[in-house]
């Protein structure tokens, strides 16, 4: 299958129409590449917030309420791209109000029209302590036409047992959408992708927001470039980049990858990182010692 990972601009956009226009652009040029799986990254949906004006976007706690009036409509053009271009959408994540505020929500829309969703599990510092988002419940897998694959949201794909979980529920592709607001930010989420490209044999794309939007309290600064990672291991790359944006720049990067190799890599790779896991785990917990030396 052909993938597309978003280096998403965010935009000062003035008006749903504009919004609409964007999205859709940048829909039909990847689906104009032969794209079946694109991936936007985290946040990005956060631009809508200039719609009411620098007030509004300076505000992290009235954006959000505001968002949740434009929800019902940014759902159906989803839905209606997904379907028109004939493609599997992983929306930029949406911030969605619940009985305990507001969860960071990555949807994944099919080209049938059906939707489904991942919640970020895991909280950064500025979600818990300034803009009060809460975690979601539930590890999810998703069976689609191109293969079952699974989301880790920005600070989820640091954590490996998340990854791992999908994973052993037969994830062979995991999607990582991003925001970032410094180059060590980007370099963790990469270097986690990458971590979990190795340690479960599998294949990890991420998906960042980039450029500058001084009027946003929320996404203000976004630094990262797009990417796809695989195993350094026979039938990938030996540093297990198979695609890797130019930093900053907003544009689609693409790669075409074969599921079917993560299986060959998995029953005799070099190293068999994803079989030895679980023998580690069925090992059971070391006894540690402390010497004195």
């Amino acid at each position: 299958m052909k993938l597309a990972a978003a280096q998403y601009p965010i935009d000062k956009i003035e008006t749903w129409r504009a919004f609409e226009e964007k999205l859709s652009r940048w829909v039909g040029d990847a689906a104009t590449q032969s794209a079946q799986l694109l991936v936007f990254p985290e946040y990005g949906s956060m631009e809508l917030a200039a719609l009411w004006g620098d007030a509004v976007a300076a505000d992290l706690a009235l954006q959000l309420d505001r968002m949740q009036t434009l929800r019902a409509d940014w759902m159906d053009l989803h839905r209606q791209l997904a379907r028109s271009h004939k493609v599997y959408v992983v929306a930029a994540s949406f911030p969605v109000r619940n009985d305990d505020g507001y969860v960071n929500r990555a949807h994944l829309f099919s080209p049938d029209g059906a939707v489904a969703w991942q919640d970020k599990l895991i909280m950064t510092r500025f979600e818990n302590e300034r803009w009060f988002i809460s975690p979601g419940a539930d590890v999810k897998v998703f069976d689609t036409a191109l293969g079952r694959l699974a989301i880790n949201v920005c600070y989820d794909v640091e954590f490996p047992l998340i990854a791992r979980a999908q994973c052993e529920a037969g994830a062979r592709l995991i999607l990582a959408p991003s925001c970032t607001d410094t180059l060590a930010g980007y370099h963790r989420v990469r270097v986690g992708c990458q971590a979990r490209a190795l340690e479960n044999q599998c294949l990890v794309l991420q998906a960042p927001t980039v450029g500058e939007a001084p009027w946003s309290e929320a996404v203000d600064v976004n630094v990262g470039a797009a990417g796809v990672f695989a195993p350094p291991d026979p039938g990938f790359p030996s540093d297990g980049v198979v695609a890797l944006g130019q930093l900053n720049q907003p544009t689609w990067v693409m790669a075409d990858v074969d599921l079917a190799k993560v299986e060959a890599v998995r029953a005799s790779g070099q190293v068999l990182n994803h079989r030895d896991w679980e023998r580690q785990l069925a090992d059971g917990p070391r006894n540690v010692q402390l010497q004195e030396v």
